[in-house]
């Protein structure tokens, strides 16, 4: 930005060597043309204000800037309504400061100078009577909190501020008809999850297949699970939904894609996949055993259980349900002592957990078998999320588990050993899914 003009003075050599001009660290405009004459209207000939705001479940932030006569131009009969959708932070924009994350709400510049006549060229290709593009913007923004929006009397959070404020400065800017979309929890609405495609259909009335043209929609991201990318999230995201994905540099400078590396692909674990792993059958070895599951949560053990041991007679033994080993414990030596055969459904991640077991099998003089499950942390994650979100997947209604069980599961591991733990037997299981179309369809999409 030039400096006011004004009387010019020169510094002595010795002042300017000791107090240099600092420097000015460039901060992005938040006003426009429109806005300023707006500021200066009358009361009475201002124009209402474009931007409005909204929250939804106490998760999903939800602005929208509209220009003159935009609603009437993009709903026209028979137009079909491609979606051009963006990332936020290092897509669309970036720090100014240098900083990970903005310092405050001043703090962004474009994350290229070709970003925001980039985006209005999609605006006015959009005008054209055979099709009409709709800008938005889909964001993770798990450091905005919405807590205080709970408590009556209480004003926003300074996260939440920072942001709407930011927001507006790069709608303002852009100056197009547009909608920002910010997922603040770990919930339906984080991508690579649809919540927010599906939110958006919903705020501008369209049906996929007739409102949408999928084909011509495409989403831009930085999580493109190249190698470090913090993520694969946006990539996973328009791989959900079914348009065509692109980088920044892609879509703004026009550079050749780069090579993906994806961590995890559900794909390859549904059960007629290529190298899919073979299906396990268990059988009774014994009139009167203890089976004891060993595996991550998530990796499958309850509904191996309920597929191959509860139709041979096994009774079932749950901490999370029983809340406690010890608990646990006293149930299975009672259906044990009473003739009838025990699992027990926990993760029993080390050889001390299990210890608990093979002694009590040693004290009631019976086998005592293993089940493990091998599934990667990867697996384990994606099928809770599947679980937690689709109820007809989730006979007993279980809730989302925080990252730290998986975490902790993978620091107390280790493998079980028959030799050296007492096992009649270990039966390895590799997970794969099962399930009618409907379902696989589902559980084949990325969740995490």
């Amino acid at each position: 930005m030039a400096g006011a003009a004004g009387t010019k003075r020169t510094a002595s050599p010795s002042r300017a060597a000791i107090s240099p001009p600092p420097l000015k660290r460039k901060v992005e405009s938040t006003t426009t043309k429109q806005a300023v004459a707006n500021f200066f209207a009358p009361a009475s000939q201002k124009k209402p204000e474009k931007i409005t705001w909204r929250i939804l479940n106490n998760s999903l932030i939800i602005g929208k800037y509209a220009t003159e006569h935009a609603d009437k131009q993009r709903n026209e009969q028979g137009v079909k309504r491609k979606i051009a959708a963006f990332d936020f932070d290092s897509t669309l924009i970036s720090t100014a400061s240098g900083n990970k994350f903005a310092r405050d709400a001043n703090d962004w510049k474009w994350w290229h100078a070709m970003v925001p006549n980039r985006i209005r060229e999609l605006n006015d290709e959009g005008k054209s009577p055979l099709y009409s593009y709709q800008v938005v913007v889909l964001s993770n923004q798990k450091r905005i909190s919405l807590q205080s929006q709970l408590k009556a009397g209480r004003s926003e959070s300074k996260s939440l501020s920072n942001f709407k404020e930011k927001a507006t400065a790069v709608m303002r800017q852009l100056d197009v008809p547009m909608s920002i979309y910010a997922a603040t929890q770990y919930d339906e609405y984080r991508k690579p999850r649809m919540g927010m495609w599906k939110e958006l259909l919903d705020d501008y009335d369209l049906d996929v297949g007739e409102g949408v043209d999928l084909q011509g929609s495409f989403f831009v991201g930085d999580a493109a699970g190249r190698p470090g990318d913090h993520s694969c999230s946006d990539r996973d995201f328009a791989a959900n939904v079914g348009i065509a994905f692109k980088t920044p540099e892609e879509f703004f400078l026009g550079a050749p894609p780069e090579p993906v590396s994806r961590a995890f692909d559900p794909a390859l674990y549904v059960s007629d996949a290529p190298n899919a792993p073979a299906p396990v059958l268990f059988s009774r070895r014994n009139p009167l055993e203890l089976v004891i599951f060993c595996g991550s949560p998530g990796a499958g053990k309850s509904t191996f259980y309920w597929k191959y041991l509860e139709p041979l007679g096994y009774e079932r033994v749950n901490q999370d349900i029983l809340k406690s080993r010890q608990k646990c414990i006293k149930i299975a030596k009672e259906h044990l002592t009473e003739g009838r055969s025990v699992a027990v459904d926990n993760t029993n991640a080390d050889p001390e957990t299990r210890a608990s077991w093979t002694q009590l099998a040693k004290e009631l003089k019976i086998p005592i078998r293993c089940v493990y499950f091998t599934a990667p942390v990867q697996l384990c994650r994606h099928n809770d999320a599947v679980r937690a979100a689709n109820r007809d997947l989730n006979p007993e209604s279980r809730t989302l588990l925080p990252g730290m069980a998986f975490a902790d599961f993978a620091r107390r591991f280790r493998e079980p050993d028959a030799s050296k733990e007492g096992f009649e037997d270990i039966v390895q299981v590799d997970f794969r899914f099962e399930g009618d179309e409907e379902a696989r369809k589902r559980w084949c999409q990325f969740w995490v």
